[in-house]
């Protein structure tokens, strides 16, 4: 599926134990227009929820890994697409580089 986002925020919900003791539920929060928004109060403007992801590829995205709470912050979007493929998440898109 395609989305038109500025940013997203893709992390995994603690609690939810299935396999193994291994939590296998992420989120990924998205953001029409804001940028970094673990920075913001804004809230995000759709949540989609995965189960039973073992793995997610981000294939040509540049991210930031947020060490306080295990997140992953990909800004500068045009559009995201996610694909579901096994146990896996896939995640391209076009994102403009500002350096």
């Amino acid at each position: 599926m395609k989305y038109k986002v500025k940013s997203i925020i893709l992390g995994r919900k603690k609690g939810v134990r299935v396999l193994n003791g291994e939590d296998l539920l992420c989120f990924i929060s998205l953001f029409r227009d804001t940028n970094n928004p673990h920075k913001s109060t804004k809230v995000p403007d759709k949540i989609i929820e995965f189960e039973g992801i073992d793995r997610v590829i981000m294939k040509g995205l540049d991210t930031y890994y947020l060490l306080p709470g295990n997140d992953i912050v990909v800004n500068d979007l045009e559009e995201l697409e996610v694909k579901e493929s096994g146990d896996n998440l896939i995640l391209t898109g076009k994102q403009t580089k500002k350096r």
